[in-house]
């Protein structure tokens, strides 16, 4: 079965883990946020007198209901099995400095007949040529392993009563395992705990542990440190994760939020809670990359894969960094993943690991370069610190430089139908289109407005660190005026080649000229135009008209067929964000409430809303849709205080 929806999401610096909304472990990845997922499936299930084994995630007697505690990452999950009246509280956490997620389980017997327990964990791990996976047994636990990874599960103060390290998925069923063999050549393999008769209001508590390993450590290491953690006061830790992130959530209030007075704000609350508690899970903490979202298509069934680094993502997500006070974290994505990754022209390709590494791309997108460059100054403009803007700033030339190679190309282009561009056609904001897009020559004139502010916040200091020369001064000078002249170019190419006068309003490109939600882009962030000039009123009239669903939902663009076409939260908060600035709070209002009213169980806030059930549709967690509505919270706080 596929596992594309992921409900509940864990983790620490190390382990991102991802969960169903019955509590069912759907991935674990380690020791990244993205590219390494090693979890075909872990399941749990019950024994109970003489039944089969009962699923906690999936059995016709079982109700659920699903919450985190309280401003934290812990999850819990509580199962009521009908039948038996047996009640199940799982609770899992990701430890703070161990690689290890905790799966706390209470079982409470609400009948009044005795229940006599196993507790059976079934699991199986991915497994290729590469990375082929071996399991050994070990005192209260397997340690599953390959050449790159290990897995070990294991539990504390409860009897192993058997395991099988052999096709369990033949008896598994029956709830009923066993093997000879102590260690064995197989990705699939099962545990069983004697947890014994609960008698009736009786309640009995265990706690199961997968620790993850990158396999560089011996076997013999790997059990001792299994033999350390069993040692650790389990209750403590719990009560440290907890108090760390609610510390977490305060420390990062960077919007200082006022207490809720009705049930309207205490959903915005609860939405801008899980973005702070979002945010960190999606970013490795060593080089400030951050992942679209965790994994939900390994096989590239429906997409190209989310769990990678875009750049231009990465950028609306630092600035709701930096609005909630994570200003290090957002440094450190410029400073290090950006400069990292550039390529040799100046360039950024469309997407990478977030260690640095170079991911699979099917082309480039000129606005990953753009944004960056913009992002630099936009971070300046919160944390004030010129020395940031001196160490990127070689960084930016360069890909400034490569941005006014790319314009010139598109210039003489159309003054010569017949010149052979340089440059390989880009793809659009959506990677649907290869071609010239509004989106994407807006991105450049910010990038251009961006370095033009740079070179002025830093003044004569510009060539500080090159020695203080005045030919360093001359060339800012020189540069900054041809630079100029390319954004004048560049305003009047889009006036002249994607405003369509019959249509009255700006299109998306030249072939198609369908309406898109990213003509914004030339308002809000890039400010090509303003609000309220006559044809940006026009275009975002023809934008109600043809890409806003009977919902109040906004598609991408006209005829988007991506997952069925659905609306996507960030194309209403686009609306949001560019109704803010015209200063028209009803109609922000309105579009807003539809990204509120659609919002996933625990607050989380997806790509894509099912139009006819208001229901997340498909990635859940996206980190781009709760980086925008960060930005639309901050928009909305300034002007509440205008």
């Amino acid at each position: 079965m596929k596992k594309y929806l992921n409900e509940a999401i864990i983790g620490n610096k190390n382990v991102l883990t991802t969960l169903s909304n019955k509590g069912e472990l759907l991935r674990i990845l380690y020791p990244s946020r993205d590219n390494r997922q090693y979890l075909s499936f872990l399941h749990i299930g019950l024994k109970i007198n003489d039944s089969d084994i009962i699923y906690l995630h999936d059995d016709i007697n079982n109700t659920y209901k699903q919450y985190y505690d309280t401003d934290t990452n812990i999850l819990n999950t509580e199962i009521t099995n009908t039948y038996f009246k047996l009640k199940i509280l799982q609770t899992d956490f990701a430890m703070l400095k161990e690689d290890v997620i905790v799966r706390k389980y209470t079982l409470i017997n609400e009948n009044n007949i005795d229940l006599d327990m196993n507790f059976l964990v079934h699991s199986e791990l991915l497994s290729d040529y590469n990375n082929f996976v071996g399991v050994k047994a070990i005192d209260e636990g397997m340690i599953q392993y390959a050449h790159d990874f290990s897995i070990s599960i294991f539990a504390k103060d409860v009897e192993l009563n058997s395991y099988q390290l052999h096709n369990s998925r033949e008896n598994i069923k029956t709830g009923i395992i066993g093997d000879k063999d102590y260690i064995g050549m197989t990705k699939d393999s099962s545990l069983d705990y004697k947890i014994g008769i609960i008698k009736p209001n009786e309640k009995k508590e265990f706690e199961i542990c997968i620790l993850v390993n990158d396999n560089k450590k011996t076997i013999c290491e790997i059990e001792n440190e299994i033999e350390r953690i069993k040692k650790i006061d389990f209750q403590k830790e719990y009560l440290s994760t907890k108090s760390y992130w609610r510390k977490y959530v305060k420390e990062h209030d960077g919007l200082k939020m006022e207490e809720p007075k009705t049930e309207y704000e205490q959903k915005i609350l609860e939405i801008y809670i899980r973005s702070i508690l979002l945010f960190p899970l999606l970013t490795n903490q060593t080089t400030g990359g951050v992942i679209a979202a965790a994994e939900v298509d390994e096989d590239l069934d429906h997409c190209g894969r989310y769990g990678y680094c875009w750049p231009r993502d990465a950028v609306f997500i630092t600035r709701a960094l930096d609005i909630l006070k994570m200003q290090k974290e957002a440094e450190k994505f410029y400073s290090v993943f950006c400069k990292k990754t550039q390529s040799k022209n100046g360039m950024w390709e469309q997407r990478f690991y977030t260690d640095g590494r170079l991911a699979p791309c099917w082309g480039y997108q000129i606005d990953e370069t753009a944004s960056v460059v913009y992002g630099v100054y936009n971070h300046y403009l919160y944390s004030k610190n010129e020395k940031f803007l001196k160490e990127n700033l070689q960084m930016c030339e360069k890909a400034v430089d490569f941005l006014k190679r790319y314009v010139k190309d598109i210039f003489e282009k159309k003054e010569n139908p017949e010149y052979q561009c340089k440059y390989h056609v880009s793809y659009d904001i959506w990677e649907m289109y290869e071609g010239i897009s509004l989106y994407s020559l807006a991105s450049i004139y910010g990038a251009f407005d961006a370095i033009l502010n740079i070179y002025k916040v830093l003044g004569k200091n510009v060539s500080d660190f090159e020695g203080g020369n005045r030919l360093k001064n001359e060339k800012v000078a020189k540069s900054s005026k041809e630079i100029e002249l390319l954004q004048t170019k560049l305003k009047k190419y889009i006036n002249d080649n994607l405003y369509d006068e019959t249509k009255s309003c700006y299109v998306r490109n030249e072939e198609d000229k369908k309406m898109d939600i990213s003509i914004l882009g030339a308002v809000v962030p890039f400010k090509v135009f303003t609000p309220k000039e006559k044809k940006i009123v026009n275009t975002v009239e023809r934008i109600n008209l043809t890409i806003r669903t009977y919902t109040g939902g906004y598609q991408r663009f006209e005829q988007d067929h991506y997952m069925n076409g659905n609306p996507w939260v960030i194309s209403n908060l686009w609306m949001t964000l560019y109704y803010l600035e015209k200063g028209e709070k009803k109609h922000a209002k309105e579009t807003f409430d539809f990204v509120l009213k659609t919002a996933g169980k625990h607050y989380f806030l997806s790509e894509q809303i099912d139009n006819s059930t208001l229901k997340p549709n498909w990635v859940i967690g996206l980190g781009w849709s709760h980086a925008m509505f960060i930005l639309v919270l901050e928009k909305m706080k300034q002007m509440g205080q205008e």
